[in-house]
């Protein structure tokens, strides 16, 4: 719905450019970016024709030119020492000077990877409005005021106009609530700035985000957003949420005192920092080296709006609409000479050919298809979803394939407490114990991790009394030790743990490394930690982790009651002083839970024909324990990694096979979306709501996000749930394929009915001496009859047609009118005959005769074609259609005998028909059913399918 404009940010038409110190790559790189993207608006009228009329499909590549850019940028600063770093961005260790930062700032423009537009009201309007069929009922309109026939021109308005506004208000709505739900981080970024003509003096200020330039030097702290792609500069236990960018459930070290090589993954490099990206515990400052469209983000903004694919299903309403113009010109012209020649009257038969015209368009069509996606809307609205695009409901039931991001879509997103181990992996109490105590009693930055132990503590019983413990000191974490210690102590002397205790629990190597000795809890001993131990506790380790669990260490140590942190003189002792010679305790394991709801979903998903691929940031092993757990099979995995050392043809048959895909990077997963659209001939739906998922959603056919995520994922979703639950998704492709199967459903229904009516009306001109019906009949005939086909998208659909998907089938389309097509002319041609040979009725004595008999013959034809056409069972045998349709067919046929019996009738120029005519419409229509049954049966036993 929302339209995106990427800003550059180095122009390449300024003054001031900067003058890099090393190669001219590195130069070219920050400065002389590609300005690809200045002012361009991807959605422009002659790009969507180019597009459409071209058909070009993308494939999924590798990395662009600019990406490649921006890559060897990130990693070129990643590589350098920082004061060298100063002098790639032209930067100071004070900071930049407010007068070049205004400067920079006018220069560069703002901040902003990503802009957002949504349509405008009339951009809505107009878009509903111009539709082909539309476009034809205003032209048929326009020549019926020129030709007087006032009534006519208006139905057609009127059509056009319910049709319009129908589509409009539930878009527009649609649109006034992602446009509430889109807002994009907006927060104060402090950044320390130079002032002073003579003497320059340090301050430090608070700045828009979007007022940060590359040089300014920031200040973060827990909860901050990365305002750009930052190399830090110093760093104090620094941990990083990069689930934006990832989906990675984990946060991330990050350190300044690192230089990191090109065989780091990017996202892992530790001393960078991306925008988009938020501090979860520690502080740190860090120069901006990337804002703007330069920034790794943008990368991924770069390519939004460019690579959706077409839709197949309006491109074939296109070429009907193409071939029904074709056709129209070669029978109107031939109505209107056969006319002509016969009345000689110029008017009547430019009238007379307008109707015929008319009747061969099928007028309700963009009100029976907005209808039946402005129900599925409505539909999906009950299930709490918000439905921006429309044709989005009827992709929804064409897709056969849907990637989904593991991370709060499977999963709770929140960890969950395991197991508490010892080193031969038997539940042991006593870890759980003092890895609670360590939790319950520290103080400083405050872990997941930590609630999820003390969550297990409580919610399962245990008693370890904590108000009997008492804090003495505390050694907290850091990046360089990656564990926490507390010193506790108790005097509880009914308890075996009486006396002073150090407890640490942090990495698992990094706890290893400071014990000294083991509990074996099976001998109730304390033994020196072997290198038998070792290897036996990292084996255990990694069993843990190929299962998708989390490991932490716990290990204890008994302390001289006078010992503290603190030395005589008030100074503090380092922890080398007391974090060594300890007790290897045990393991602790955490694990992200599935969703209860999760295995049902997918296995309803699978039952409609509907697979799913999980595309996710997160590491192979919790994602194929997790797929395990919902009922995913994991017999073909891969990732990320793995992806990238492929050629093309190997990377499609890949991603082709594979269920779960791990360790994606945001490009990697666009390229497996377009894989599958391309290659693999297959609709694609993506449920994502991270930054890093927001390319495949651009690029899917049915784009799925939550209001709880980033706005650019709700920004380029088709569809928002309101809850995180697949279920809905379930119940989302039930609802579109009853919308594709009902859409599918008028329009074969229509053109079959339509072609044969006008083909009828040919042949019918060419044998008789008068116009089959007047020109009035024939409008009032096909008024009628389209009235009748509103209730269309309240039918039912075979429960057969719901258990898979269907797509567009151009071929399919042509194969089912040349099959059943001549039906139709064929009941009409023995109305012909009979009326000619039984009833003589081939003189203009016998016109208002014949034209009373035609009229109700053809209206009952197109009336009880739907009957046929809906199911592939034998109608009101086998199937009978819903309420409304049965219904709309007694009070359209019922109007349709009455009218010739009324005063109506008579000022229409028709007269009473027999009884005996409606014995023959009887065996006439018997014959209908039982010839386009065996027709059906037929073209079902060739083609394997009927709608």
């Amino acid at each position: 719905m929302g339209r995106t404009k990427v800003s550059t940010l180095f122009p390449s038409n300024n003054n001031h450019h900067y003058t890099l110190p090393l190669s001219n790559t590195i130069h070219q790189t920050l400065v002389n970016k590609p300005n690809s993207h200045k002012n361009r608006f991807p959605f422009t009228v002659l790009e969507f024709l180019r597009r459409f009329i071209s058909g070009r499909k993308v494939d999924g590549g590798s990395r662009t030119e600019e990406e490649e850019r921006v890559y060897s940028w990130l990693y070129t600063l990643a590589q350098s020492e920082k004061n060298l770093v100063f002098e790639y961005v032209r930067s100071t260790e004070r900071g930049l000077s407010f007068t070049e930062a205004e400067r920079r700032l006018r220069e560069n423009g703002r901040n902003v990877p990503l802009e957002y537009s949504f349509p405008s009201w009339w951009h809505l309007l107009w878009n509903a409005f111009f539709h082909p069929f539309n476009m034809i009922l205003i032209v048929l309109s326009s020549m019926s005021f020129i030709a007087r026939d006032y009534p006519n021109g208006f139905i057609m308005l009127i059509l056009v106009f319910i049709s319009v506004i129908i589509r409009f208000c539930l878009e527009h709505k649609s649109s006034k609530a992602a446009m509430k739900l889109s807002e994009f981080l907006r927060s104060p970024i402090k950044v320390q700035r130079c002032a002073g003509r003579i003497e320059q003096k340090e301050l430090i200020v608070q700045v828009d985000h979007k007022d940060v330039v590359p040089g300014d030097i920031v200040i973060f702290e827990p909860g901050d957003l990365f305002p750009g792609d930052i190399r830090l500069l110093s760093s104090k236990h620094l941990v990083v949420s990069q689930a934006s960018l990832t989906g990675e459930s984990w946060a991330a070290d990050k350190t300044s005192d690192v230089r990191e090589d090109h065989n780091t993954p990017l996202l892992d490099l530790r001393n960078i920092c991306f925008m988009g990206t938020n501090v979860v515990s520690g502080t740190g400052t860090g120069l901006v080296i990337s804002t703007g469209s330069n920034t790794y983000m943008s990368t991924m903004f770069s390519k939004i709006g460019k690579r959706k694919p077409p839709d197949e299903f309006e491109k074939g309403l296109c070429r009907i609409f193409y071939m029904l113009i074709s056709v129209m010109l070669v029978v109107v012209t031939i109505m209107f000479v056969t006319d002509y020649t016969t009345s000689h009257d110029l008017s009547k038969s430019v009238l007379f050919a307008i109707s015929v015209a008319s009747v061969l368009n099928p007028q309700m069509l963009p009100l029976i298809i907005n209808t039946c996606l402005a129900k599925g809307a409505l539909a999906m609205a009950k299930d709490r979803c918000i439905v921006k695009s429309l044709t989005s409901i009827r992709e929804m039931g064409s897709m056969d394939i849907l990637c989904i991001d593991k991370t709060g879509t499977l999963t709770m997103n929140h960890a969950i407490l395991a197991n508490h181990l010892d080193c031969k992996g038997l539940p042991r109490e006593k870890v759980l114990r003092f890895a609670f105590l360590n939790s319950y009693f520290k103080t400083e930055q405050k872990y997941p991790l930590d609630d999820a132990i003390q969550a297990h503590v409580y919610s399962n019983g245990f008693k370890f009394q904590p108000s009997k413990w008492n804090k003495i000191d505390e050694i907290p974490f850091d990046f360089i030790r990656r564990r926490v210690s507390v010193m506790l102590e108790t005097d509880d002397k009914h308890s075996q743990f009486l006396g002073r205790f150090m407890v640490t629990k942090g990495a698992l190597l990094e706890v290893i490394k400071i014990c000294s000795f083991i509990d074996n809890f099976d001998t109730n001993e304390i033994s020196t930690f072997s290198s038998d131990d070792y290897q036996r506790i990292l084996n255990l380790s990694e069993e843990l982790s190929n299962e998708g669990l989390r490991v932490i260490a716990v290990a204890i140590k008994k302390l001289e009651m006078q010992k503290t942190c603190e030395t005589s003189n008030g100074s503090k002792r380092g922890a080398d002083d007391f974090e060594r010679d300890m007790i290897f305790l045990g393991l602790i394991t955490f694990f992200d839970p599935p969703k209860d709801s999760a295995k049902e979903a997918l296995r309803c998903l699978a039952e409609k024909g509907v697979k799913a691929k999980v595309l996710t940031g997160d590491s192979l092993s919790l994602t194929t324990r997790i797929c395990r757990e919902v009922g995913i099979s994991t017999t073909h995995v891969i990732t990320g990694p793995e992806l990238e050392e492929f050629d093309q043809e190997t990377f499609n048959e890949t991603v082709k096979s594979a269920t779960v895909l791990a360790r994606l990077t945001p490009t990697q997963k666009l390229r497996v979306v377009q894989s599958l659209q391309t290659i693999g001939n297959h609709v694609v739906g993506f449920l994502g709501d991270g930054v890093n998922d927001s390319l495949a959603l651009d690029a899917a056919h049915v784009s799925i996000s939550v209001d709880s995520g980033v706005a650019i994922a709700k920004d380029m979703a088709d569809i928002i749930l309101l809850e995180k639950d697949l279920n809905v998704l379930v119940a989302g492709v039930e609802h579109g394929r009853l919308t594709f199967g009902n859409t599918m459903k008028y329009i074969k229904m229509s053109v079959i009915a339509n072609l044969g009516s006008t083909i009828s009306l040919l042949i019918a001109t060419l044998f008789l001496k008068y116009e089959p019906l007047t020109s009035r009949q024939l409008l009032t005939q096909n008024f009628i009859y389209s009235l009748g086909q509103i209730v269309i998208p309240w039918d039912k659909i075979d429960e057969e047609f719901l258990k898979t998907p269907h797509k567009w089938s151009e071929p399919g389309l042509q194969m089912f009118i040349l099959w059943n097509g001549p039906v139709c002319t064929l009941c009409d041609m023995a109305t012909l005959l009979f009326l000619l040979f039984y009833y003589k009725a081939y003189d203009d004595v016998n016109e208002n005769f014949f034209h009373s008999a035609w009229f109700i013959e053809g209206l009952l034809m197109q009336t009880l074609i739907v009957h046929l056409m809906r199911t592939e069972k034998i109608p009101f045998i086998q199937d009978i259609a819903s309420w409304p349709v049965i219904l709309s067919t007694l009070l359209i046929s019922s109007i349709g005998i009455a009218i010739p019996f009324t005063p109506i009738g008579k000022v229409m120029g028709f007269t009473i028909l027999p009884i005996s005519y409606f014995g023959f419409l009887a065996v006439i229509f018997l014959g209908y059913f039982t010839i386009g049954q065996v027709v059906k049966r037929l073209y079902i036993l060739v083609y394997k399918k009927w709608l």
